[in-house]
């Protein structure tokens, strides 16, 4: 790893908040996003996306190409991001958003082991995965995961756990666009079983995903209860109060992605600007 690179820079933040840690003030952080489907960037609402496109609930759609987005999170050192592939059609417009930010974002949408280690080569500082773990009927395979961790590595490897509600109030892992549910719930338990094979976690909570109306509390005291490894959590962030509500809830030791109530993403809720500022304070040497 090279002097002043994105991942470099990274792992100087995570260090940075270990330190906080031992003081009591773990700091939650805003992570950008890049969602692209048919090519183009866009805010999807969560669970509406299907193979056949019926249902589907667009929030925005940028006139901006990937690299325009990628340029801007470079330009205020906003590391941890990611770029989310929504189906296919969408590997040149996410091999231009790494190429614009060498080493700078993660990627995921299709990841498998036989194709990580391509993307990585093509700039991305991690893959993320999800539903390739599982069987078509959602069943989780955990040799998949080690092919994975060899493929890969296990410092640059993001497991995806977004999850659906259930009816008792826990959460399941949803795949396949998180149209399918699988065998594995989001439990204190299975993070701690997962932990030992990935750098971080992302969890999209699909219900309230792209709604602007509130996040999953409940989800977001379970994670910060757990706090292990980095965790990024996603879904109905409105605007900067829910970043500090994010902070309060989960100690600090999650953080969070908005997406579609972001001014560059066609929302009102929250200027890019303020989340860029809220990183600088929270996050400062």
């Amino acid at each position: 790893m090279w002097a002043g690179s994105p991942r470099c820079d990274f792992l100087k933040t995570l260090t940075r908040r270990c330190v906080s840690a031992t003081a009591g003030e773990m700091m939650t952080r805003f992570r950008p996003c890049i969602d692209l489907h048919e090519g183009r960037v866009k805010q999807i609402v969560g669970g509406t996306l299907s193979d056949d496109g019926a249902g589907l609930r667009t929030n925005f759609v940028s006139e901006h190409p990937p690299s325009w987005f990628a340029a801007l999170y470079k330009s205020d050192a906003l590391t941890g991001g990611h770029v989310i592939k929504l189906g296919s059609g969408n590997d040149a417009a996410a091999r231009e958003a790494l190429a614009a930010w060498p080493g700078g974002l993660q990627i995921g949408g299709g990841i498998s082991a036989e194709n990580s280690a391509d993307w990585l080569t093509a700039g991305a500082s991690h893959v993320i995965v999800t539903s390739w773990l599982f069987s078509p009927e959602g069943r989780f395979l955990h040799e998949r995961l080690e092919a994975l961790v060899k493929s890969a590595g296990r410092d640059r490897l993001v497991i995806d756990l977004s999850c659906r509600r259930d009816d008792d109030g826990g959460w399941t892992v949803a795949m396949n666009r998180w149209q399918t549910r699988t065998d594995l719930r989001v439990t204190l338990a299975a993070l701690d079983s997962l932990a030992g094979q990935c750098a971080e976690f992302l969890i999209h909570a699909a219900d309230v995903e792209g709604q602007c109306r509130g996040m999953d509390e409940d989800l977001l005291r379970l994670l910060g209860s757990w706090g292990k490894i980095p965790v990024t959590y996603a879904g109905g962030a409105r605007n900067l109060d829910d970043l500090a509500l994010a902070q309060r809830l989960s100690g600090g030791k999650v953080d969070v992605t908005i997406g579609s109530a972001l001014d560059i993403f066609g929302g009102i809720g929250l200027s890019y600007a303020d989340c860029v500022a809220w990183n600088r304070r929270k996050v400062s040497p």
